[in-house]
């Protein structure tokens, strides 16, 4: 990752691929959901250790499938 603190919307939208967009990540501004921002004057601001404490909340782990040997990524 980069050095930067903060990233802009447009670098968060970047970030994730494009999968949030700006403008849903205006929404959920608005609606006070979403990754913690900092508003100083009109600038919108997204901390780094904020973005990657939200990814961790949204992480969803998942278990291997019965008979799958995860090891070698085949089947028992």
């Amino acid at each position: 990752m980069s050095d930067r603190t903060f990233l802009t919307a447009e670098e968060v939208s970047e970030r994730y691929r494009s999968s949030v967009s700006v403008g849903t990540l205006r929404n959920w501004r608005a609606m006070k959901i979403g990754p913690t921002f900092v508003k100083i004057g009109k600038a919108v601001l997204y901390p780094m250790n904020e973005l990657e404490a939200w990814d961790q909340r949204n992480t969803v782990t998942c278990r291997a499938s019965k008979g799958l040997d995860v090891d070698k990524g085949e089947e028992a």
